[in-house]
């Protein structure tokens, strides 16, 4: 389940433009129509999906919309391809022994290519390097499905990249037949889930958004320059062999009642503020750990470094990547709001000033708002509460000695 909020506009704006007053510059693809009206019950059949509009075998695609084009696709090609005894079985056995297959992995010929074709429109769309590897991936729409689909209920295949405000969710069956089956309540049927490698996907993306924000300014660790024009090293190495930082050792993020079809969350924090060079910084931070709502993990993970920070201040921005993100236009969105926020000798607070950066119309099914935590200091020993209410973290300082 995945802790999936919509900012608020109105203080962020107000906030945002306060900041830059200080400054020295200044979803898913449409279903198909024959797929018929919203279910009142589980399951409602419709008619087949019409040759004349999907005789290529790929949706139109619009900027916004290639990753869930590409998923819904790959799911209608799969289902079809179900027909073939040998491939059901081995797909069968495959998502029972695994839980999550990589889909190339179970196709051949044909499919297998246009498969391949559709990971490669994915990892563009998302601003990834052609060699990322498979991204997409063959799973079940839930655990409950596993007794029916080992006893041999034939399968439906849906694809995951439906936004979670939609009422009911379209799967096909093998002879290209779509169903609509409601959103909410997991279906008796076992229904595949084509969905994208999450984890490997953000892993790519948090180093392009890194990358990316190194290049416009923003994750310059270098040390500023003293009067006399020597490098002054960071504060916290100035006198000792090591860094302070703050550490996660608890986390928890509410339930919200996600539709069942969405897998495990994808979260990452960027944790802002001033750098040593007095010019604001961005360090994304994954955390590949937080993949359900509702629980308590304890990681231990280092979220702050503040031997790259000019004040024992910074903020954190939790998110979660639904897999339409472009980390690309992601870090440029960033960067066109920060780079203008100087230091002027006081800590400023950018919670505001980063989700203002990001455009409405990314906020459907991309990356999503989780909560955010202002001005974490250095010494904070204890749970914080998320600005939004959405979640809470347990942290503490923990020196970093070198070795």
């Amino acid at each position: 389940m995945r802790p999936r909020h919509r900012r608020r506009r109105g203080a962020a704006a107000a906030v945002a433009a306060t900041l830059l007053a200080l400054s020295s510059a200044q979803a898913v693809s449409a279903l198909p129509a024959s797929a018929g009206p919203a279910a009142s019950g589980p399951a409602t059949p419709a008619a087949p999906v019409s040759p004349a509009s999907h005789a290529s075998g790929v949706s139109a695609v619009t900027p916004d919309s290639a990753v869930p084009s590409a998923e819904e696709d790959a799911a209608r090609a799969l289902a079809r391809s179900l027909t073939d005894p040998v491939r059901r079985e081995r797909v069968r056995e495959a998502v029972l022994a695994s839980g999550e297959v990589p889909l190339t992995a179970l196709a051949r010929g044909g499919l297998k290519a246009m498969l391949a074709a559709a990971d490669q429109r994915i990892a563009a769309a998302k601003g990834l390097d052609a060699g990322v590897g498979p991204l997409l991936r063959l799973r079940l729409g839930d655990a409950s499905m596993s007794g029916a689909l080992g006893a041999g209920t034939a399968p439906w295949v849906a694809a995951a990249g439906v936004d979670d405000d939609a009422p009911t969710v379209v799967a096909y069956d093998s002879r290209g037949r779509a169903h609509r089956l409601d959103a909410r309540h997991v279906p008796d049927r076992p229904v595949y889930v084509v969905d994208i490698d999450g984890s490997r996907a953000l892993a790519a993306g948090l180093g392009v958004l890194d990358a990316q924000l190194r290049h416009y300014g923003l994750a310059s660790a270098t040390p500023a320059p003293t009067r006399d024009g020597a490098a002054r090293a960071p504060r916290a190495r100035a006198a000792t062999a090591g860094f302070w930082t703050t550490r996660v050792t608890a986390v928890e993020l509410a339930d919200d009642e996600e539709p069942w079809i969405k897998g495990d969350a994808e979260i990452y924090t960027l944790v802002t503020g001033f750098g040593q060079d007095g010019k604001v910084r961005v360090d994304p931070v994954d955390m590949p750990y937080l993949d359900n709502d509702g629980t308590v993990y304890r990681p231990g993970q280092i979220l702050v470094n503040w031997s790259y920070y000019k004040y024992d201040l910074a903020d954190a921005v939790m998110m979660e990547d639904d897999g339409g993100t472009n980390y690309h236009d992601l870090a440029e969105a960033i960067a066109t709001a920060l780079l203008t926020i100087t230091d002027h000798g006081a800590y400023i607070p950018l919670v505001d000033a980063v989700l203002d950066a990001i455009p409405d119309d990314w906020w459907t099914d991309d990356p999503d708002y989780v909560d955010s935590w202002y001005t974490l200091s250095r010494t904070d020993d204890g749970t914080r509460h998320g600005a939004r209410g959405n979640g809470w973290m347990t942290l503490e300082p923990y020196f970093v000695r070198e070795s």
